[in-house]
């Protein structure tokens, strides 16, 4: 299925039911009093965001989305029964414009519920218009059409998670295995660059290539690539068990961070450190021991290895369910 950023679609939210003429039959009196009822509510309209960044690509040709109408109002006095609203589910990072009221919607956070539509009210039933001086009242009122609009949705992906780090620290290679081919989202071309976005179990990991090298006096990073990068929620800090001081390397791409951003110095991070295939034992304990002085959560990775792999994304999906 081909990964679709951006749709047009027009949604019709329901109409209200009509009030009607009733009346109420006692014994002895055929026409007691009115008991006409009020016609149902229209359904609304609403958007939510879920974990699902292929959505935009199942709508791609579906005419539109229509709410439920309202039913007409009943006899003794009940009312009508209310529209369905329709919920039109939207990846996170979804940002919804009405195209014809130039109205923005933003859907950041999983579960996230917006109305953008609201259905019409329902008539009024001749019960509402008796009076001392109409006893008998005839009139009813329709039910009012719902409201409807053409939109336009463009998804600018949230990042749940960036991998940073030197260029040979296996940021791509483990961006493949924790996504794998099949769960890969698209290349987005930003300047020179091409950071690559994957799916890992719904969760959006992002490789920010390059992030050292002259990131802090402007060079690589676009506008438009910040902007996926400080949507970021959590920083994967990839450094190599091949470097000779790990700690070094870590302490300086924390200072380019600061100087590139210090907002993002600032988000939750995990150290992985990565290639154990090329360290001992007993180097990769030391680092470990050494890391975990700095940040709660370290782990050890291999791609040549299929559990350890496993493991690491295990431990990730756990963190970032509570980011």
């Amino acid at each position: 299925m081909a990964f679709i950023d951006e749709l047009r679609f027009r949604a019709v939210a329901g109409r209200g039911g009509n009030g009607v003429v009733r009346w109420r039959h006692e014994k002895g009196k055929e026409f007691s009093g009115a008991s006409g009822g009020n016609g149902g509510k229209g359904g609304d309209i609403f958007v939510q965001a879920v974990r699902d960044i292929q959505l935009l690509a199942k709508y791609k040709h579906k005419k539109g989305f229509f709410a439920g109408h309202g039913d007409p109002g009943q006899r003794d006095s009940k009312h009508g029964k209310n529209g369905e609203d329709t919920i039109i589910d939207l990846p996170i990072g979804s940002i919804i414009t009405n195209l014809d009221t130039g109205k923005k919607y933003n859907l950041i956070k999983e579960g996230e519920k917006i109305q953008v539509l609201k259905g019409g009210r329902g008539g009024l039933g001749n019960e509402h218009f008796k009076a001392s001086t109409n006893t008998t009242p005839y009139q009813s009122t329709p039910g009012v059409e719902g409201e409807q609009a053409h939109f336009y949705i463009e998804l600018e992906l949230v990042a749940d998670a960036g991998l940073i780090g030197l260029p040979n620290a296996g940021k791509s290679s483990l961006l493949n295995e924790l996504t794998n081919a099949k769960s890969k989202v698209a290349n987005y071309e930003f300047t020179t660059l091409d950071p690559a976005l994957g799916n890992m179990e719904g969760f959006i990991v992002a490789d920010i290539p390059g992030l050292i090298e002259g990131a802090s006096s402007g060079k690589g990073l676009g506008h438009k690539f910040l902007r996926h990068v400080r949507r970021t929620k959590l920083l994967l800090h990839c450094i190599s068990l091949e470097q000779e001081d790990l700690k070094s390397v870590y302490k300086a791409i924390r200072a380019e961070l600061k100087a590139f951003d210090p907002e993002l110095t600032k988000k939750q991070e995990v150290i992985i450190l990565t290639k154990t295939d090329t360290a001992s034992v007993k180097k990769i304990e030391k680092e470990v021991k050494t890391f975990k002085k700095l940040q709660e959560h370290v782990f050890t990775v291999t791609i040549l290895d299929d559990k350890s792999v496993k493991d690491l994304k295990d431990n990730l999906i756990k963190i970032l369910r509570k980011v």
